[in-house]
């Protein structure tokens, strides 16, 4: 059996290797929007900001697109909010979509900004007080919570310096938004948005939500809409071509069977030793193997 013969590495319009090796282009447009926004916003500050930031009130008075544009926004004096917000969504947000897909991924990210806001919001009014919000960090929040979720023990540079694991580090972020919150501290800091990105992270790991699978699929349902051609030309039958015999290429089939290779010496570690026992790099091809089985189950 070929390794494109399991049901779980059937995929449309992808390669096995795009599958597995780590693409990002969803974090980089991401990336690459937020700075568009900064541009803007040094250029025609204060009208970008104005028009984009959270204001609850604003909301209260139908603005609701603030609840998402917000986390597109950030602090143009002090460039180090962008900087070290763009920087976790790449490091950690890579990872995240490699498992999930760039759509799944994407839809991820909208949803934690859009729920941060709306935590927000709801905390202002019980506030009875305007407040005021940019920035990314809530959807950052999700996606590091998400990340830590997967790959707990996986050493990252805190400070570029001192090495701690992902899940202590999590774990200190959320315990520091929680003790703004419930101790009322003095902070220009939305604890309340980042709070509502780390719950909603780690209740989509633990619920295994998919919300791609919410949406219809477009692009399915413009092709079902399009007349089809074919139904419109007039069949003229070809004459019947002489049958020729092409040799496979010998790298393809080499491929094929380089991979299944890998892949059952994965399995068969499994067996062996058990998964505690797998490599990350042998964690990552199950994770995305087991994610695509599951779309195509679904």
């Amino acid at each position: 059996m070929g390794i494109y013969d399991r049901d779980y590495y059937r995929k449309d319009g992808s390669s096995f290797f795009e599958t597995i090796i780590p693409d990002g282009r969803v974090c980089r447009w991401l990336i690459g929007v937020n700075i568009v926004v900064f541009l803007l916003q040094l250029a025609f500050h204060p009208t970008v900001v104005h028009w984009l930031r959270l204001d609850t009130t604003a909301v209260s008075q139908g603005q609701v697109w603030r609840l998402l544009t917000y986390a597109f926004v950030h602090d143009q004096g002090d460039v180090f909010h962008i900087v070290f917000n763009m920087l976790f969504l790449w490091w950690f947000g890579t990872d995240v979509e490699m498992i999930y897909g760039p759509r799944e991924f994407l839809t991820y990210y909208l949803v934690s900004a859009f729920l941060g806001g709306a935590a927000f919001q709801a905390w202002a009014m019980a506030q009875g007080t305007q407040m005021l919000c940019i920035g990314a960090s809530g959807a950052v929040t999700a996606v590091l919570l998400l990340c830590a979720c997967h790959y707990p023990h996986r050493i990252i540079l805190v400070m570029l310096v001192i090495p701690v694991p992902i899940w202590l580090f999590a774990v200190f972020q959320v315990g520091q938004d929680v003790y703004r919150v419930v101790g009322r501290a003095d902070s220009p800091v939305a604890s309340v948005v980042h709070l509502a990105g780390a719950a909603f992270g780690l209740l989509y790991y633990k619920q295994q939500w998919r919300l791609s699978t919410w949406w219809p699929n477009w692009r399915a349902w413009r092709g079902a809409r399009q007349p089809r051609a074919s139904a419109l030309r007039v069949y003229r039958p070809e004459p019947e071509k002489e049958a020729v015999s092409v040799a496979a290429a010998s790298n393809v089939s080499e491929m094929n069977e380089h991979l299944e290779a890998k892949l059952d010496a994965v399995l068969e570690k499994v067996g062996r030793q058990g998964e505690a026992s797998l490599t990350e790099s042998e964690r990552m091809i199950l994770l995305r193997a087991s994610e695509i089985y599951r779309r195509k189950r679904t």
